[in-house]
């Protein structure tokens, strides 16, 4: 049975480490934008993401290199640095889908980046890619579906019986992720914010409240363990 998969979308250390305590994660992404906000050495930064979430999580690097050959020299570096579960973020171009072919015969996993149709997904999907990251908001911001994009993607990976995942990326509210669970989306990755907006809703507020009224009102402030005694 195949199990969705919720991953931060963060290099802020103590985001991950709060997410990682208290949310069902499979791992962390990054881009060079997300990196850059730390303002942190970036070797030592990878090094104490990976040793946060340990050698079992996924973590997912990106090359900032534009052509083959310097983008395959980047993801063998960067796989020696981050150790355990990586991927190396590859966006989508010719260069791109030249280095995805390299590297996955050398055995680096890959997830490709910066899609927004259907078609770059296929492509990547094709040349090797472990998962594909189409950019929700970005495509509702131009007046595009980004569930639409992913629900069709999804359907042809399924339909050529490719094993690709769909990694959907660049969420800003909780209804674009609902909406691309919805559609068979296999994995999203999303900021530390969302993941506390998800669980949020003010009737679950009001119901743990009622019911700690309704104790007190019974056994005042004694909790559980001590009526067990």
């Amino acid at each position: 049975m195949k199990i969705m998969q919720f991953i931060i979308d963060s290099a802020d250390t103590k985001a991950i480490r709060h997410c990682m305590e208290f949310f069902p994660v499979a791992g962390v992404t990054t881009n060079p934008t997300i990196i850059s906000r730390e303002k942190s050495d970036f070797k030592q930064l990878i090094a104490e993401i990976r040793s946060i979430i340990g050698p079992d999580k996924m973590l997912h690097v990106q090359c900032t290199s534009d052509t083959a050959e310097e983008i395959v020299a980047e993801a063998q570096a960067l796989k020696t640095i981050a150790g355990g579960d990586f991927y190396v973020k590859i966006p989508v171009s010719a260069e791109g889908l030249k280095a995805i072919r390299i590297l996955k015969g050398q055995g680096i996993k890959v997830t490709a980046t910066a899609i927004f149709t259907q078609q770059q997904a296929l492509l990547a999907a094709l040349s090797g890619a472990d998962y594909v990251a189409p950019y929700i908001n970005r495509l509702d911001n131009i007046v595009s579906d980004g569930a639409h994009v992913v629900e069709e993607i999804v359907t042809l990976f399924k339909m050529h019986n490719i094993p690709t995942k769909v990694l959907a990326a660049s969420f800003k509210n909780v209804e674009q992720v609902h909406k691309v669970s919805m559609v068979g989306c296999p994995a999203v990755t999303i900021n530390p914010e969302l993941f506390d907006q998800l669980i949020y809703h003010p009737l679950t507020l009001y119901a743990v409240d009622a019911f700690t009224a309704d104790w007190e009102m019974v056994y005042g402030e004694k909790k559980i363990l001590e009526l067990l005694k």
